[in-house]
């Protein structure tokens, strides 16, 4: 059964405290109105705030903060305490129905200021239609300045059938990207930005910031090539006497910049002073389109009737400019070819002949238009079929007179030239929030839009190849029909319907390229992806963006000292088939991937269209110009390296990142599929670091060692444990996390860190030892410092947290690796000029010991460093044959390293020895009353220290005469020095065995191993003192755990003498191999 829901007020009361009104005497209220309240401060803030993170990461369009609400309410009370974190259903519903999107137009904000001088920004809301916001920009943005100055030369040039495959390859293109643009468009709202937008949140800041900036680019030279076709036709249609420079070869190319230059000065005032004008005008600008294509399609039906009345004068096949006779007659064109009384050898030797430039559409021409004429700059536009006779030589004068090509023409030069007259398919997605319902607007206007414009021109293609003379579609300028646009003599009812308003069209087109064009270079930079960009995302009090316009204009610039539309056109192809070709993967990664946030609502589309695409927009790149299409291509990875180095770290949930994570589980997988080769074993490290009471990194050379060892490569998990509980100390892990990123970013450590609480130190390493890593990407190598303080500690805990991580990483299968003095290695910025790493191999556990000195010379801290391998000889051992064997060895592992055999005789048990094994058991027995009451343990070390003081005195009264003041339970440096002094020239071992009666009662097994140490360290201490850094095999830990508290003394006494000293312990496999 349903619940009603009564909501009651509640009365704010002067002193703060709420009183709940009984419901009776209170109106119901909505829960939206209660929970809806927006923090107007936040309205306030301008559009200006580079970092727009907040709302991006919000999972709804609104994320206003609301301010703190407080809710006494019965029927909800369960949820109170959530109220702030999670609101109710209906305030949520409440804010989508109020959500209204900013424009991202070109209309201006009008800004007021109130009583207390705040600016509100008042902004109209989208009313947009499908036809008016999408269909009809993009019609005036596709169809432009190619239609009129160029598509009938390119109909001439490739004939009908190359035409046609030029045509149906772009609107192809755009076609299947305009499907992967409505699905992306429609997947969610597109605020400003439009297509760059769309790209960087699909892709990512890396590929969005290269492609937004390329596409910027060719927006900007865009509007070069606009501004180019509106001086060419001013220049050669409108005024021709108009020009600056006269006769010279570079006079039109002069002209051109110089007339640019002050149109593009003037438009940028335009565009200055104010956009609003701009959109005033764009009605105009389409209007002129739209009357100049009925004019050409009434034209087409006119010559079904009666074919226009231009002619073209042709000597024999050769067709001429006719701008300077009235007449094809021999009367008024010999004066041309004639010089007093010489004539020219084609002149004499061939007729002249008038055909009609159209002749119509039931003419037959179509037949002769089929094919192409391609050819070289300079050659003469010839008449198929038509008598001719040819003469030596033709006069430079004279060649003037002639119609000729002015650069070399080929198949993928025409593809070039023509692809951005299919351009402007973005018009809608970039008007996205002046739409009525942008997800049902775009897909179908744009869709419409490229059907209705592909349909203009292939229509056009097959008319004007079916109407016009093939030599007369051949002539770019109109030389041949007194200079007016072949498209133009087509038209009825005049030509100068076409070249007005093909004139008023490229001026539209330019005007929008220069208010597009910093527009989105603006959303680029208020993005903060690109930190050098940053000053370009300021602008005018209105919003208008004013550096981005001088930056605009100033690219723009080197577009028309081009002064080519022939040469500017494939330029812009270049970055709009990038932009295309972006916007197509973007939509492929995101379908394949299947990412849950994936919906759109446009469902005609599939992968497969995306990647075929994709692969028409790289195909048509190397066809248009391939060192044109590399260049762009070094411009975009060089941008996609900057963001990725210096760029702003930005988490947009881009397909990229999905990607990624997609490959990293395939790689996962794959991985634990085999079992690693040993070709293949590097150290995976699990770096133990130690925070201190601030919860900073205790230790950061052991990061700087790591960098050293690793270079980047493989794994590299820096982890650490802090003590107590998660609920208590969550934020202290995040902070220690923290921290550890940090200095792993000052270290360059390239790894990932991670803080675990524990109950205590000693579980939280066990944890982190079974479980770091995941699934094939575990760590095999655990590395951390030497324990320093252990002997100073009042308890063991130290020691027994050692020894334990010791045990389990062994029983693990890991190696482990223990620094000592980790703080005197060096760091990443010294350089070892000379010295050596010292690799004292006694015990063979996998080859761990061979490989790590190799691995640290490839860094250019230790490079310069030389590698030695000591290994110890017994009595029963030949030295001589095991120095040649491990040579032999070495070099098969093809290691650079000096071999030297030590020979270790067995030798008596020193004095020096028994006496560090009885002060170590002495400590060990003062160490196991750590249990007892501090008093108790002070009064037990006494009785043990006068116990064994006594029992000193009475056996050196005895033997020596001397007696020790005090028993030292840390044995200094000093003392040791002087003991082996003491010792080497002291009396045979045999008396002093008389004179120390109560070494017989030792622990035999430990003066075993403290003889060994002993001696090792002698040997180690004599041969590497000065060594860079010393590895030694690390032996493991006694397997009754009765004898730990010695184990430490024993590594003690073995790297007694050394600065730098790493132990190493094997993961009992091996890791390095002498076959290729």
């Amino acid at each position: 059964m349903p619940t009603n829901f009564t909501v009651v007020p509640v009365g704010d009361v002067e002193d703060g405290s709420n009183s709940v009104g009984t419901a009776g005497a209170s109106k119901p209220v909505s829960l939206g109105k209660i929970f809806g309240e927006e923090d107007n401060e936040d309205n306030l803030q301008g559009p200006h705030s580079g970092d727009d993170s907040q709302r991006e990461t919000s999972p709804f369009i609104s994320s206003d903060t609301e301010g703190g609400h407080c809710y006494d309410g019965k029927n909800m009370a369960l949820f109170e305490e959530e109220m702030d974190s999670t609101p109710m259903v209906s305030s949520l519903l409440n804010k989508l129905a109020n959500y209204t999107n900013l424009t991202q137009g070109v209309r201006e904000h009008e800004e007021a200021e109130n009583a207390d001088g705040v600016r509100r920004v008042t902004v109209m809301v989208s009313q947009m239609g499908t036809f008016i916001g999408v269909y009809l920009p993009c019609m005036q943005n596709i169809l432009g300045v190619i239609l009129f100055l160029r598509l009938t030369w390119i109909v001439g040039t490739a004939g009908i059938l190359g035409s046609f495959a030029i045509v149906s390859m772009c609107c192809i293109c755009t076609l299947l990207t305009a499907i992967s643009m409505s699905a992306i468009a429609t997947n969610g709202v597109v605020p400003a930005g439009g297509s760059y937008y769309m790209i960087s949140r699909s892709l990512g800041p890396e590929f969005g910031g290269a492609v937004g900036l390329c596409f910027y680019l060719g927006t900007t030279f865009a509007g070069s090539m606009y501004i180019l076709g509106t001086i060419e036709i001013l220049l050669t249609y409108i005024v021709p006497t108009a020009t600056v420079f006269k006769e010279s070869e570079d006079a039109a190319m002069l002209n051109m910049r110089v007339y640019g230059t002050c149109c593009l000065v003037l438009m940028a005032l335009v565009v200055f002073v104010g956009v609003k004008y701009v959109n005033k005008l764009a009605l105009v600008f389409l209007a002129c389109v739209v009357l100049s294509i009925m004019a050409t399609y009434a034209g087409v039906i006119k010559t079904l009737i009666e074919p226009p009345d231009f002619n073209v004068c042709l000597l024999g096949n050769r067709s001429l400019r006719n701008e300077h006779f009235e007449t094809c007659s021999p009367a008024d064109i010999s004066p041309i070819f004639c010089n007093n009384a010489t004539c020219d050898e084609y002149f004499q030797l061939n007729n002249l002949t008038e055909i009609q430039a159209i002749p119509g559409l039931l003419s037959g021409v179509i037949k002769d238009n089929l094919w192409g004429n391609y050819g070289p700059a300079g050659m003469l536009i010839e008449k198929a079929n038509q008598p001719s006779v040819p003469a030596q030589e033709t006069p430079k004068d004279t060649y003037k007179q002639y119609v000729f090509n002015d650069i070399t023409t080929y198949f993928t030069l025409l593809v070039g030239i023509y692809f951005p007259s299919v351009t402007g398919i973005m018009a809608g997605s970039n008007r996205s929030g002046d739409l009525r319902d942008a997800q049902r607007s775009i897909p179908i206007g744009t869709i419409m839009a490229i059907l209705t414009t592909s349909f203009i021109y292939i229509s056009c293609v097959v008319l004007f190849g079916a109407c016009i003379e093939g030599v007369v579609l051949r002539d770019k300028f109109g030389f041949s029909v007194k200079k007016n646009p072949v498209i133009g003599i087509l038209a009825w009812p005049s030509p100068w319907v076409i070249v007005i308003g093909s004139f008023f069209s490229c001026c539209g087109a330019g005007l929008q390229s220069l208010t597009g064009a910093p527009r989105l270079l603006q959303a680029i930079a208020r993005d903060g992806i690109i930190p050098f960009l940053q000053v370009f995302g300021h602008g005018k009090a209105n919003g208008e963006p004013t550096w981005a316009l001088l930056l605009t204009v100033g690219i723009c610039e080197i577009g028309i000292l081009i002064a080519s539309l022939d040469d500017v056109a494939p330029i812009l192809s270049m970055f709009f088939l990038m932009c295309y070709l972006f916007v197509n993967l973007a939509c492929a990664v995101q379908t394949l991937l299947r990412t849950p946030n994936w919906r759109p609502r446009f469902k005609f589309y599939h992968w497969t269209l995306s990647f075929l695409g994709m692969s028409l927009c790289l195909s048509l790149m190397f066809i248009s110009s391939w060192y044109y299409a590399l260049v762009a291509m070094v411009i975009a990875g060089c941008i996609y390296k900057y963001i990725e180095y210096r760029g702003a770290v930005k988490e947009w949930g881009d397909g990229i990142r999905g990607l990624s994570l997609n490959a990293a589980r395939y790689a996962l997988i794959r991985l634990e599929e085999a079992p690693l080769h040993t070709k293949n074993w590097r150290p995976q490290l699990l770096v133990l670091c130690k925070l201190d009471s601030d919860l900073a990194v205790k230790h950061p050379r052991l990061l700087s060692f790591t960098t050293q060892l690793k270079a980047g490569k493989g794994l590299t998990i820096v982890s650490s444990v802090l003590e107590g509980t998660y609920m208590a100390r969550g934020n202290d892990a995040k902070t220690g996390e923290q921290n550890l990123k940090a200095a792993m970013a000052a270290e360059r450590t390239k790894g990932f860190s991670h803080v675990v609480v524990s109950s205590n130190l000693r579980d939280g390493f066990s944890l982190l030892i079974q479980s770091a890593g995941l699934g094939g990407m575990k760590h095999n190598a655990v590395l951390m410092a030497w324990p320093v303080g252990w002997k100073q500690a009042r308890d063991s805990s130290a020691r027994r947290n050692f020894i334990e991580t010791v045990r389990e990483t062994t029983a693990a299968h890991q190696a482990l690796l223990v620094a000592k003095n980790i703080d005197h290695f060096p760091s990443n910025q010294e350089r070892l000029k000379q010295g050596t790493i010292d690799v004292w191999w006694i015990v063979h556990d996998g080859g761990l010991l061979m490989l790590l000195p190799f691995l640290l010379i490839q860094h250019k801290v230790w490079r310069k460093c030389k590698m030695r391998i000591f290994t110890v000889a017994q009595m029963d051992d030949n030295s001589i044959q095991m120095k040649k064997d491990l040579q032999m060895f070495v070099y098969q592992l093809r290691l650079d390293a000096v071999v030297e055999v030590v020979e270790m005789h067995d030798s008596d048990i020193s004095a020096f020895t028994y006496e560090r094994t009885l002060m170590m058991e002495q400590r060990s027995q003062m160490l196991k009353q750590m249990q007892l009451s501090r008093t108790e343990r002070e009064r037990e070390a006494q009785l043990i220290h006068d116990r064994n003081t006594a029992s000193h005195s009475t056996m050196n009264d005895k033997a020596a005469g001397s007696t020790p003041d005090r028993v030292h339970m840390t044995w200094t440096k000093d003392k040791l020095v002087n003991e082996r002094n003491r010792h080497r020239e002291g009396m045979p071992v045999k008396d002093m065995f008389n004179m120390k009666p109560e070494w017989e009662n030792l622990n035999q097994s430990n003066v075993r191993r403290m003889h060994t140490a002993v001696k090792l360290n002698e040997v180690v201490v004599k041969k590497s003192c000065n060594s860079e850094l010393v590895l030694l095999n690390m032996p493991g830990p006694p397997k009754n755990k009765k004898g730990d508290e010695n184990y430490m003394e024993f590594l003690e006494v073995l790297m007694e003498g050394l600065d730098r000293v790493l132990l190493v312990r094997g993961g009992g496999r091996e890791v390095i191999t002498i076959y290729s």
